[in-house]
């Protein structure tokens, strides 16, 4: 199931996400990596398309943002040293981002890459490196 899911699936980051994670020293071969792990649920289901997964080498954590079969999208990252987790209100606003990325059509999204708000790292088997 894993396989079939990566195969159509996009990924994404946000444009802000991007400039985080270049601090961080965290490319977008380790990201695209942890999609797997997220189609297999081993990563933290938050509830409403939200999930936080860990990365470099446990030092991150991202918040990542899902319409099942379709696409992720890393919204947030922040250090583990500087906090564990969100905050109920914080979860909150990622489930409405969700629903609002979700009744986007085909066009919106597109735009929202065309602006340079997402940039698609990975799509299926294909890798978009900019590590």
């Amino acid at each position: 199931m894993a396989q079939a899911m990566k195969s159509r699936v996009r990924v994404f980051k946000t444009a802000w996400f991007a400039k985080a994670a270049k601090k961080a020293n965290i490319g977008d071969s380790e990201l695209c990596a942890c999609i797997e792990e997220a189609a297999l649920g081993q990563v933290d289901d938050l509830g409403g398309g939200v999930f936080k997964i860990r990365l470099n080498k446990n030092m991150h954590h991202a918040i990542l943002l899902a319409k099942a079969g379709h696409w992720w999208v890393f919204e947030y990252l922040f250090a583990k040293n500087v906090r564990e987790n969100i905050a109920k209100d914080e979860l909150l606003q990622f489930q409405e981002l969700v629903k609002a990325f979700a009744k986007l059509n085909d066009k919106q999204f597109q735009q929202l890459i065309d602006g340079n708000d997402f940039v698609e790292i990975c799509h299926g088997d294909k890798v978009y490196v900019q590590d």
